[in-house]
């Protein structure tokens, strides 16, 4: 990891291989390798407070890397989420 000024991280996570789309799948939603788990799922589980370790036990198809994955996904999400500016 490079971290760049203003403490900011550049992270080299690829996670186009891991997070897939297919529209009959959990409604379209992004999945984990093909998996029926969704990013949301994972990114609720840390938000709740569980620990990644708690999440790889309850999810063993699950990798470290996949749960980083999740959050490169969710993390370039919300760099392309469009603001207005306030007035």
């Amino acid at each position: 990891m490079t971290v760049l000024p203003l403490g900011i991280y550049a992270s080299a996570m690829d996670y186009h291989n891991i997070i897939t789309l297919e529209p009959g799948k959990r409604g379209g939603k992004p999945c984990i390798r093909g998996l029926r788990i969704t990013v949301y799922d994972v990114l609720e589980y840390l938000a709740s407070g569980m620990s990644e370790e708690q999440i790889l036990q309850d999810l063993p198809d699950l990798t470290s890397a996949d749960i980083r994955a999740c959050l490169a996904f969710a993390a370039e999400r919300e760099r392309r989420f469009v603001t207005i500016p306030a007035e």
